[in-house]
């Protein structure tokens, strides 16, 4: 997979990517993750990529030519299954899509800054807009990094149990069930006898109950999808 991410602040982005499984993604070939300073497409001499709002109001505004710019160049080079713009009213990110763009092969994220981006950004370049949540950040980088996060965790190869992704939260609209290490006793505090059993099928069930009451009680709307 090859991922670009497209900001106006590029330090922003550089320790996620430089940690941990992310990091270990990347060193092994797994994924490809540019970070691309939009000032580098702007054709002025101060690389200014914003501009006031055309009617008046608070705020500047991402202008449209260094973006076309630097996504031309990009689709010059190769084709996109996706150009996603980081936004607060984009479709809420979740698992399901998470899993979705795990499959694609190239993607591009555009990072949101100041007050948005210009409309005919939107209307013209971007195949799908996604938001982290129903609030907003000062910048669509910090939410770049969660999906960035969600997806390349997905790839075959990245975790070292295969099967681990799978039995994460929201994998299957269920909240994760509790997990225990050792010690099986701590000060008193026992684990649950089930998963001392060795009895595989049973653990299962019990997983699969746990889940399911702990969704009822701390995200039962997610039932509803199931």
């Amino acid at each position: 997979m090859r991922l670009d991410i497209i900001t106006v602040h590029p330090p922003l982005l550089e320790s996620p990517f430089s940690h941990s499984i992310l990091k270990r993604a990347i060193d092994k070939g797994l994924v490809e993750v540019n970070v691309i300073n939009l000032r580098d497409y702007a054709h002025n001499k101060h690389r200014s990529v914003d501009d006031y709002a055309y009617g008046g109001g608070a705020g500047m505004v991402m202008m449209i030519e260094p973006i076309a710019v630097c996504i031309d160049e990009l689709k010059s080079q190769r084709s996109y299954d996706e150009i996603i713009y980081m936004s607060p009213d984009g479709e809420l990110f979740d698992q399901s899509l998470a899993n979705q763009l795990s499959l694609k092969k190239n993607l591009i994220l555009l990072c949101g800054h100041y007050k948005g981006v210009d409309e005919r950004v939107r209307e013209h370049f971007i195949t799908r807009e996604i938001s982290i949540g129903n609030y907003v950040l000062s910048g669509g980088e910090l939410a770049a990094a969660v999906v960035a996060d969600a997806v390349i965790r997905l790839l075959p190869g990245v975790l070292g149990d295969e099967t681990s992704a799978l039995s994460d939260s929201f994998q299957d609209n269920f909240i994760a069930p509790p997990v225990y290490t050792r010690p099986a006793d701590f000060k008193g505090w026992k684990i649950p006898d089930i998963l001392l059993s060795g009895h595989e099928a049973n653990i299962a069930q019990w997983r699969y109950d746990q889940s399911l009451a702990r969704t009822k009680v701390r995200r039962p709307e997610l039932l509803k999808k199931h």
